[in-house]
């Protein structure tokens, strides 16, 4: 999955900072290390690899632009970097390939058509920074549904940005205290929501934003937006979508199908958290369809019957023919994980499933580097019950 971490100030960015910072996160990317600064300007950069896409040297981060004008540490997957290298050749703008990953493809649009406008073209999930070498500015940005994490704050005149809290608790000038004001709204939705962190004066950089900061500035502005959800919800309301529920299912399933698809493209093996619901159900018979061998699918038993779903997910396997792997926790393998969580999240979170969640990609570990999953099925289409109660509270209520 990878992850990076920075450095933006003057005296405060050596190399033995940035290597304490990226020694932090090397379990998000165990296959290679790469560190770039300037002290005279006061800029680090350092990123610890998984490699998914171009597993040459030509991968390596940090990466300059074909220019040198920018440099950036980039943290996700870009499934449409293709289509966008596509673009750019028809438009005479592509310099020439070193690599084929998807972090070259978007410095190539930065220097064609600058960042924000190619963020925009861009489908996928990311966290990345860029620095411009030549006008000294630094911008985060996250992907739209804030799928890829990045953490930044100032810590007196130094701005410290990264993929995990851990990684700005290691550098020298991190002197935060815990931000008792969060604690109300964490005990409410089990974890904190963003912008805010557990530290005063540390912050999650908000989805669909670009944060921009020149060296020598210390004040942060409001993170700027280049996609909303609202905007996407309004124009939906103003051309809603007329065809029948026929018409309507097919639809849904070619971007589905497509979806997967996209998510499909990679140099390394990959397999499906597999749960035997609906949603992870659906994303691996797709996977499948989509496969002329075996996908590889992955799921976590448990002796309780009340809690255990592997049995439904072993039929399911059976069903569409992967290649399934089973693991029966016990409860004293479950409760060896609880001392880890505050290592693993960083800060509180209390969401039961962390436990299942982090036993299942361990499992999956030991044979594919990515694995897909149905997260978010039930947000996008009202799966929990949540929904059902807020109906029922409203016309109660109205």
């Amino acid at each position: 999955m990878c992850g990076f971490a920075g450095i933006l100030g003057i005296g405060a960015c050596d190399k033995n900072s940035l290597n304490k910072m990226i020694s932090t996160l090397y379990h998000r990317g165990p296959d290679d290390k790469g560190l770039w600064s300037d002290e005279n300007v006061g800029i680090g950069l350092a990123f610890a690899r998984l490699s998914i896409l171009d597993l040459s040297p030509a991968g390596h981060q940090p990466m300059f632009s074909d220019s040198g004008k920018y440099v950036i540490v980039f943290n996700g997957e870009i499934y449409n970097h293709l289509a966008i290298r596509n673009e750019l050749e028809k438009g005479k703008l592509a310099p020439r390939w070193r690599g084929h990953s998807d972090t070259e493809t978007l410095l190539a649009g930065f220097e064609a058509w600058g960042i924000k406008d190619t963020i925009k073209r861009t489908v996928g999930m990311f966290a990345l920074a860029i620095w411009n070498t030549q006008t000294h500015l630094l911008t985060l940005g996250r992907d739209r549904m804030g799928e890829k994490p990045l953490y930044y704050g100032f810590q007196g005149k130094t701005f410290l940005f990264g993929s995990e809290l851990k990684a700005l608790k290691a550098h020298f000038d991190f002197n935060a205290k815990i931000d008792r004001s969060v604690l109300a709204e964490y005990m409410q939705l089990c974890y904190i929501p963003a912008p805010k962190s557990i530290f005063n004066g540390i912050y999650k950089l908000l989805p669909g934003t670009l944060l921009s900061l020149h060296a020598g500035d210390y004040k942060i502005t409001n993170p700027e937006p280049y996609w909303s959800m609202l905007d996407v919800a309004s124009k939906g309301c103003q051309t809603p979508f007329l065809g029948t529920d026929g018409e309507a299912q097919k639809c849904l399933e070619k971007l589905l199908y497509e979806a997967v698809a996209s998510q499909q493209i990679s140099d390394v093996p990959l397999g499906a958290f597999l749960s035997g619901g609906i949603d992870s159900s659906l994303i691996v018979a797709l996977m499948q369809a989509q496969s002329l061998r075996p996908i590889n699918t992955f799921t976590i038993g448990f002796t309780e019957q009340s809690y255990n779903e592997a049995n439904y997910a072993k039929e399911v396997a059976h069903h569409l023919g992967t290649s399934h792997t089973e693991y029966y926790v016990s409860p004293e393998e479950a409760q060896s994980v609880i001392p880890l969580l505050s290592i693993i999240y960083d800060e509180p979170f209390s969401d039961s499933s962390q436990i299942p969640v982090f036993l299942v990609s361990q499992l999956a570990r030991r044979s594919v580097t990515v694995s897909l999953s149905g997260d978010a099925g039930d947000e996008l289409f009202g799966g929990y019950n949540r929904y059902t109660w807020t109906r029922k509270c409203i016309k109660y209520l109205f």
